[in-house]
Order: C-alpha cells, then sequence, then structure tokens
C-alpha cells in the first residue's frame, strides 16, 4: 500500500503557479470569486452523474456536490456579478486515468456573454495557463496556435461518416458494433438500451474525441438537444443546445452553457432526468426546489463554463494520469 504522494514535488511547484495564474487571470476581468457549500441537501437529477452522500448522525441526508453550478445560479439570482470559484467536487463512480471520485473544478459566470464570447474567454484561460507553465519551467503540451472549431455534428461526420442530429438508435448501435465488436455491442445493448443519449456519448468518447488527439485545443458547439442539460436550445436551430466542449489533445476539459433561465423549462427537464434514471433502473431523485425558486425570481442572461482543473494540470505538464497532477489520489489506478 503506497503512502507517498502521486505528484512529483517539480509538479506541485507548477500546479501552484498554475493556481496563482489562474486567480490572476479572473482578478484582472474583475470577476468575484466566490465559495459555496460543497454539502448539499439533493441529489442532482442527472442521470449521467452519481452524487457521493454524507450521512450525519442525525436529521435528513446531505450529499457532497458534484459541482458548485446550482449554489452559483442562486447567488446569480440574488444579485452577485460576474463570479467564479475554484472547488473541490464529488462523483461516485469515478475512477481511470482520468478520472477520481474527488477533483478540482474551475466554474465561472459572466453576464450577457454568447456562447461565443464564452468560448474565447474559456480558451484565453488555457492559452494563459500554458503560458504561466513555460515561464515556470515546463513544456506545455498545447501550443500558441488558434483553437480549431468543429460543429458536433460536422465531428461526428469527420471521424466516423454518421449525423448525430439524424441518425437513429439502429445506426448508432451499428456504428458502435462496427467500432468495438458485435460482442461488445450487444453487451452494450444490455446496459445502454435504446437511448440514443447514451449510444452517442459512447462514440464521442471510444472514437469520436479520437480525431481531436493532435490538436492542442478544440472547441466542439452545437450539442443534440437531447444533451442540453442546463442550456438554451438555440432558437435559430431548436435539434441543438447552445453548449460547448473544450478538448486538449483529444481530452475533453471544459463544457460551457448559455444557461437556462426558464424555471418551467427546467422543470420539465428534471421530470426527463427522473423517467431517464426509472428506464436505466437507478435510484429517483427529487430535485432542486431553491434552485427553481431561483429560477422564478429570475436568473439573469449569463454563461458558465466548468473546468476540470487537474485534468489541465496533467495536459501541460504532460504528465501520463489524472493522479500525477495531484498530492494523493483517492483511488490508486
Amino acid at each position: 500500500m503506497r503512502w507517498q504522494p502521486s505528484a512529483s514535488p517539480a509538479t506541485l511547484r507548477h500546479r501552484a503557479h498554475l493556481l496563482a495564474a489562474t486567480r490572476r487571470f479572473f482578478d484582472q476581468r474583475g470577476v468575484l470569486e466566490v465559495e459555496t457549500p460543497a454539502l448539499v441537501e439533493h441529489a442532482v437529477t442527472d442521470p449521467h452523474l452519481q452524487n457521493i452522500p454524507a450521512r450525519p448522525g442525525s436529521g435528513p441526508p446531505l450529499f457532497l456536490h458534484t459541482s458548485p453550478e446550482f449554489h452559483m445560479k442562486r447567488l446569480l439570482a440574488a444579485g452577485a456579478p460576474d463570479i467564479w470559484q475554484l472547488c473541490k467536487v464529488f462523483r461516485d463512480g469515478e475512477a481511470g486515468r482520468l478520472h477520481q471520485p474527488e477533483f478540482t473544478l474551475l466554474e465561472w459566470y459572466r453576464h450577457g456573454f454568447t456562447l461565443e464570447q464564452m468560448t474565447r474567454e474559456t480558451c484565453d484561460l488555457l492559452l494563459t495557463l500554458a503560458g504561466a507553465a513555460e515561464g515556470a519551467g515546463a513544456t506545455p503540451t498545447i501550443g500558441a496556435g488558434p483553437p480549431v472549431r468543429w460543429s458536433y455534428a460536422g465531428l461526428f461526420q469527420a471521424a466516423l461518416e454518421v449525423d448525430p442530429l439524424a441518425a437513429g438508435i439502429d445506426d448508432l448501435q451499428d456504428c458502435a458494433g462496427r467500432l468495438l465488436g458485435a460482442a461488445t455491442a450487444e453487451e452494450l445493448r444490455a446496459s445502454l438500451g435504446d437511448e440514443p443519449s447514451l449510444w452517442l456519448d459512447l462514440l464521442m468518447s471510444h472514437a469520436v474525441s479520437r480525431h481531436l488527439a493532435g490538436t492542442g485545443i478544440a472547441v466542439v458547439t452545437g450539442y443534440p438537444a437531447g444533451q442540453a442539460a442546463l442550456a438554451r436550445l438555440d432558437p435559430a436551430d431548436p435539434r441543438v443546445a447552445e453548449r460547448f466542449e473544450i478538448f486538449c489533445r483529444g481530452i475533453e476539459v471544459a463544457n460551457g452553457y448559455r444557461e437556462l433561465t426558464d424555471a418551467g423549462e427546467q422543470e420539465r427537464r428534471f421530470a426527463a432526468d427522473r423517467a431517464f434514471r426509472a428506464r436505466l433502473g437507478r435510484p429517483d431523485v427529487a430535485p432542486d426546489q431553491r434552485l427553481l425558486r431561483a429560477l422564478r425570481h429570475g436568473l439573469p442572461d449569463c454563461s458558465g463554463v466548468a473546468v476540470g482543473f487537474d485534468r489541465v494540470v496533467m495536459i501541460l505538464l504532460g504528465l501520463p494520469t489524472l493522479e500525477a497532477a495531484l498530492s494523493f489520489p483517492i483511488l490508486d489506478v
């Protein structure tokens, strides 16, 4: 059983330098740093995420948060200016080269920002951190060239010759069978069922994202409406959401939205999440009523993004695993 740190002393020094550079980035832009609770009353309804329960000796159950998003939106609804936060978040069932059940998340929100403005600022942050790493003696693995931009549909077409906005469930399952083998595809049918969003996620993680492995920074926009999560739908094309992800060397590091402000639509999406969870045989989760009340009060027009800070450190320093970017991993993998 290992007791030593997983990160080298040099990595810890570089990480501290990148943390300082992150704070300078937001301070120079006048974005307010905030702190919100890590313990929350409600698990998330998102069927793709699992909270870690934290049960006190008495009183109702509590959960470690998977993201500070709900509390930060409540701050915005209460009149907060542009805000950012760097915090530990917790997700059950996540372990591997790129996952740990506890990790550091950087999240921020900007009033009135379009999705394009939010993608540019996120790329600016990544390039700023790459410059800071280089200035501290590291050799960043992402260059200073402009980010490459893809639509979600265009990326699927280029990687798999599949249109994710038009393909039926049989098309997606057949594509997975060709990529992973018929036996694996049959096993997946039992676990993923006929849920298109799960098959699209599978294809993105196992094949499509690899198309970006040689790209320093890639911005992917136009995610299908079924993967909108807490993003608005594009008024010009309701088949897609105003959502983006950013990949560095084929690894997803950021997920951003033009934020949904309609409380009624959010309530409908919570209900759809619960129905999805039931189809997957997962426990039901009651929605966070305080977030819905905040949305009814009025969430201002804004965009937000979450960045996996540990992954950024790993990529910039050319480390082989996420745990090499951490002082101590929760799970040895």
